[in-house]
């Protein structure tokens, strides 16, 4: 039986050019290794599957590379990148201070940079999660950092700086990774699936990047269990069953009853969500973005702060022409409210209920206001 390899070691880039979302990065560290000016020490700071750790292992394998291509990408043809390539080289270590945090731990990295590279430029350190260090290794490290031979360079990522002593940050060039955006992450969902010959919905892919909140490791993490879920073929249906999220449509018609000022029909639904087992506090933050997103299809400046599917797009674009702001922003302030103080309620779901009781009655305010307005 074949090994399976997850999507995110299987697709990890190998080159700067691979690397998704981080361009402001990667451009700057390649100016660096064409000009020959770069730092003794570097701190890549962000979110959790960005690509901190990726853009550590390509920086360590491309300066250690003894045939530097033109657009300053590793040859991977050389010793030196052949033996990172097969994770046999002697010159880049890498260290996970989260299991490796003592004095002893950084004692033994110091004692090591003492001694030369074998065949290569550079020595490499990679400590990752380094805000697991305790202070008493923090302080053992500092002169060594401050201070390094000239063949040593050190690379350390975290995914909380605020954790980092100031004397640390102060020695290292700090590099801070964005989290991926949607555009960006379904982009890279769609390569995927054509490389491993599987079917999609763009609004399957969409909710995928969405769920996994600015990380591409989790994006492809859950990529592959919608794999395993439903074969070559991903459909919207699929995603939302298996992630156990509300489909949007339930949120169209929600608003089409408060419009409409049909409560009788949005209790239903109300109890629909219920039985089907969503929680009542899902389904009120779900409608309050909801909400927020036909607030931005009011503008033609904020429509592009949508992140939606082209389709998904042009049905809120079509329901915020039939929606007043002055509605909008009463459901925005009494949804948020509802949120507030939902925890602290007894009857949690008369709570609910007696707020979608006065979104339907905002409406008849909003036009009883208009009314005025005119006489």
């Amino acid at each position: 039986m074949e090994n399976f390899v997850v999507s995110a070691r299987k697709y990890r880039p190998g080159t700067f050019e691979s690397v998704i979302g981080q361009e402001h990065i990667t451009h700057t560290l390649k100016n660096a290794i064409k000009n020959n000016a770069l730092a003794h020490a570097f701190l890549f700071c962000g979110p959790r599957g960005v690509g901190k750790t990726t853009c550590a292992r390509i920086l360590a394998k491309t300066i250690n590379c003894l045939n530097i291509a033109q657009d300053t990408e590793a040859c991977n043809e050389c010793d030196s990148c052949k033996a990172f390539n097969a994770n046999a080289s002697f010159n880049i270590y890498e260290l996970d201070a989260a299991s490796n945090n003592s004095v002893d731990d950084i004692r033994g990295l110091v004692e090591q940079v003492r001694y030369a590279p074998q065949g290569a430029k550079y020595k490499i350190y990679i400590i990752d999660e380094v805000h697991m260090l305790s202070s008493s290794a923090f302080n053992a490290f500092l002169k060594t950092l401050e201070e390094p031979p000239p063949y040593a360079k050190f690379i350390l990522a975290t995914t909380e700086r605020h954790k980092i002593l100031p004397t640390i940050l102060s020695r290292c060039q700090v590099f801070d990774f964005h989290r991926i955006s949607v555009e960006n992450a379904v982009k890279q969902l769609k390569a995927i699936c054509e490389n491993e010959n599987v079917t999609y919905e763009d609004e399957a892919l969409h909710i995928i990047a969405l769920k996994a909140d600015g990380a591409m490791r989790d994006a492809l993490s859950i990529f592959d269990r919608m794999v395993s879920f439903s074969g070559k073929n991903i459909t919207y249906k699929d995603v939302i069953t298996n992630l156990n999220i509300l489909d949007y449509d339930y949120y169209f018609k929600a608003i089409d009853y408060i419009i409409a000022g049909d409560l009788t029909n949005l209790l239903l639904l109300f109890n629909d969500v219920l039985t089907n087992g969503f929680d009542a506090q899902h389904f009120i933050s779900g409608l309050a973005e909801h909400v927020r997103n036909l607030m931005m299809c009011k503008q033609p400046e904020t429509v592009k702060l949508l992140e939606t599917s082209q389709n998904v797009a042009q049905k809120y674009l079509s329901q915020a022409a039939q929606s007043h702001k002055g509605l909008l922003l009463n459901a925005l302030n009494l949804l948020n409210k509802c949120d507030l103080d939902y925890k602290s309620s007894k009857n949690q779901r008369l709570h609910v209920e007696l707020y979608l009781m006065k979104l339907c009655y905002i409406q008849t305010v909003v036009d009883t206001a208009a009314l005025k307005k005119k006489s």
